[in-house]
């Protein structure tokens, strides 16, 4: 697995905001599949970053989120995006693409709904709304 991978997809989407806003100081490729560099955050200092897309849980940052933990953050994500943009091009496609077909299951979702409700009849269609409404009101008291 690599770091997009097993990063959350807070660190992700946060990391990849960092990117857009060109966060990263400096970089460099210090092995074959290594980057280390600065990334601006929220403190005055720049965090210290360093991935290793070979053995993902080896990379390390000094920020307080991944700081003596084997997590990915913000700033390893986009340390990875400004090193690899098109790392970056290519998780925002299977994102759009991903988008695109979660689109077409719902409205095939809707279709389906609509023919099924108009298979029933006027006393199961009844039925099947009172179901809903009671189903509805109890967990309304639960919540």
């Amino acid at each position: 697995m690599g770091l997009i991978e097993i990063a959350s997809g807070n660190s992700i989407w946060r990391g990849m905001d960092y990117y857009n806003e060109k966060k990263v100081v400096s970089w460099e490729k210090t092995g074959p599949d290594s980057y280390s560099g600065m990334v601006s955050g929220n403190r005055a200092e720049p965090y210290t970053v360093h991935i290793d897309r070979q053995h993902p849980r080896k990379s390390v940052c000094n920020c307080p989120f991944a700081y003596g933990m084997r997590v990915i953050c913000k700033h390893m994500v986009a340390l990875l995006f400004t090193a690899e943009p098109e790392t970056a091009e290519n998780f925002m496609k299977e994102v759009e693409k991903y988008e695109a077909e979660e689109e077409k299951r719902a409205q095939q979702h809707c279709a389906d709904l609509k023919k099924y409700v108009k298979s029933l009849s006027k006393s199961e269609l009844q039925e099947q709304l009172l179901n809903a409404l009671v189903q509805l009101e109890e967990r309304g008291r639960y919540y």
